[in-house]
């Protein structure tokens, strides 16, 4: 089967009305091309370390979707102009220049799934897609089942990898662990699944705690979503072999930091990006058992010194700095005289 793109050019300023108009004529979905700059939060929610350089922003915007093959499309046509007619008595609706073009089917979701296969992350831990068959399976593996849906974390990428091998080493059975950024929940996961009694899973995309909680049962783990008390604050109870999962921002959210403990884990493990790392290193400790370790990875190489000084500045001793390709990865412990 193929279907119709169409694509209409206009303005920032005209998008939100624009979709409206859109919507009202049937069409169920859109997909919006500007070069607005991304705010703070924006950046705190992407998942690279370095942006993409964007033309200057010009106000200008391009509005596609698809319709099937047996859409009118010269009626739909002459109703989109209609419908810009009446919105350029109130804003700037740009040229509404409308091209159509035809394409394939496709699930552009889920393409990428063809290439995450089953892989090993060293010896004896194997990353299975939850669609994939194992082909090889040795007497002592631990398989994890991931299907990262829309969140981030297939544990393919050097800076996953480099976490599972730290936690591999410094997880001891009966321990907590706190994984700030949890993506898909693979490294909570992991953390149960080599003896960590309790996990408590933060994410700042609502999207991610829905994965985490997909997958873990999928790897047969007690897990839940938190509950929220009348202020609207995830309850962590701590309950021993499980994982807690809520969606907030830790680095902003002093009520969050509160719900999730004070002293309480073992191991903080954080797989974000190095321009977060840096702040968290100053919050961090209040999560922190005496002799914890915060593991951080997501630090692209360029940035290394610079997550090594917040980690000095904010009394931590740094214990190992592990390195695959252009990643880097900390393990730090809070200095004895901080």
């Amino acid at each position: 089967m193929k279907w119709i793109k169409m694509e209409l050019k206009t303005t920032t300023e005209a998008v939100d009305l624009v979709g409206a108009m859109l919507e009202e004529l049937g069409v169920e979905g859109i997909e919006i091309t500007d070069f607005v700059p991304l705010s703070e939060e924006d950046k705190r929610k992407m998942f690279i370390d370095i942006l993409p350089e964007l033309p200057p922003d010009d106000g200008s915007a391009k509005v596609s979707f698809y319709l099937d093959t047996d859409t009118d499309i010269e009626a739909l046509k002459a109703k989109i102009a209609e419908g810009l007619s009446e919105l350029r008595q109130f804003v700037d609706t740009g040229s509404g220049e409308l091209t159509v073009s035809e394409t394939e089917d496709k699930d552009w979701i889920n393409n990428w799934k063809e290439f995450f296969k089953p892989f090993r992350v060293d010896e004896s831990i194997v990353i299975k897609p939850t669609w994939e068959e194992l082909a090889e399976k040795r007497p002592d593996d631990l398989v994890v089942e991931i299907d990262p849906g829309t969140a981030f974390g297939t544990g393919a990428h050097e800076t996953t990898k480099l976490c599972i091998k730290s936690l591999k080493k410094h997880v001891k059975p009966g321990i907590a662990v706190l994984d700030v950024g949890c993506g898909s929940g693979i490294l909570s996961i992991i953390s149960r699944l080599l003896g960590a009694r309790y996990a408590a899973a933060v994410d700042i995309d609502p999207a991610a705690t829905g994965v985490t909680v997909e997958n873990a049962v999928v790897n047969g783990l007690s897990v839940r979503l938190c509950d929220k008390d009348v202020n609207g604050i995830p309850v962590f109870t701590g309950a021993a072999d499980g994982i807690e999962v809520a969606d907030g921002n830790v680095l902003e959210d002093e009520a969050l930091r509160a719900a999730l403990g004070s002293a309480s884990y073992d191991i903080v493990v954080a797989n974000i990006l190095a321009d977060v790392i840096i702040p968290l290193s100053g919050i961090v400790r209040e999560f922190m058992k005496p002799d914890a370790l915060f593991i951080s990875s997501g630090i692209i190489n360029t940035k290394r010194e610079a997550v090594e000084a917040a980690l000095l500045e904010n009394g931590f001793e740094i214990l190992e700095v592990n390195v695959q390709g252009d990643w880097v990865s900390i393990t730090a412990k809070a200095s004895a005289q901080a």
